[in-house]
């Protein structure tokens, strides 16, 4: 989204929600919920939505700066965003009021987020992974993809919005895999 907003030139509007991968992924059964767990039991994930939500409280801009840390800890320097140190170490990059995000993460209205948005991901557009892109219209979409280049970011981003928002009939679009298209590289 990043690539896409340098190419617009402007902040896209999308409200990131969290999804809890903990969850949709659990084999403990349909009662147990990640959000509902004890927090000694350090639930995969949880730790970084809850400051997640909490920078969010901190502006648009901050939150942005935080999310593309997190996003970099995890799938480029593969760091436990577990942590909460690792977090923390972000959030000073980012720019973040730590302080207040150490104190915005006690608040429990936070678990109660992470849990309504999680639900309603699959329960109103059928999420079972991120990213999942949903619409206004209820529609919504599960996208696997490297990195686009700088000039296509954009451009791939309108497509996509436009096949997926309008029109409904499309139900799945899959690449057979492996390998990964010829010429495809994962570079960031």
């Amino acid at each position: 989204m990043r690539r896409v907003e340098e190419d617009k030139g402007e902040r896209q509007n999308i409200r990131w929600r969290p999804f809890v991968l903990a969850q949709a992924n659990s084999k403990e059964g349909p009662g147990w919920k990640a959000w509902e767990r004890p927090a000694e039991e350090k639930i995969r994930g949880m730790l970084a939505h809850i400051a997640g939500i909490a920078a969010m409280r901190q502006g648009d801009a901050l939150y942005d700066a935080f999310h593309d840390g997190l996003l970099k800890a995890r799938h480029v320097d593969r760091k436990n965003l577990d942590d909460p140190d690792v977090l923390m170490a972000i959030a000073m990059d980012a720019g973040l009021d730590t302080g207040r995000l150490q104190e915005d993460m006690k608040d429990p209205s936070i678990i109660t987020t992470i849990g309504e948005s999680h639900t309603e991901a699959t329960e109103k557009f059928g999420a079972f992974g991120v990213p999942t892109f949903a619409f206004d219209n209820g529609g919504s979409v599960f996208l696997k993809m490297f990195y686009p280049s700088q000039d296509e970011a954009g451009e791939m981003y309108d497509s996509l919005v436009k096949m997926m928002s309008q029109w409904v009939n499309i139900g799945e679009i899959k690449r057979p895999q492996p390998p990964w298209p010829a010429g495809v590289t994962p570079a960031a």
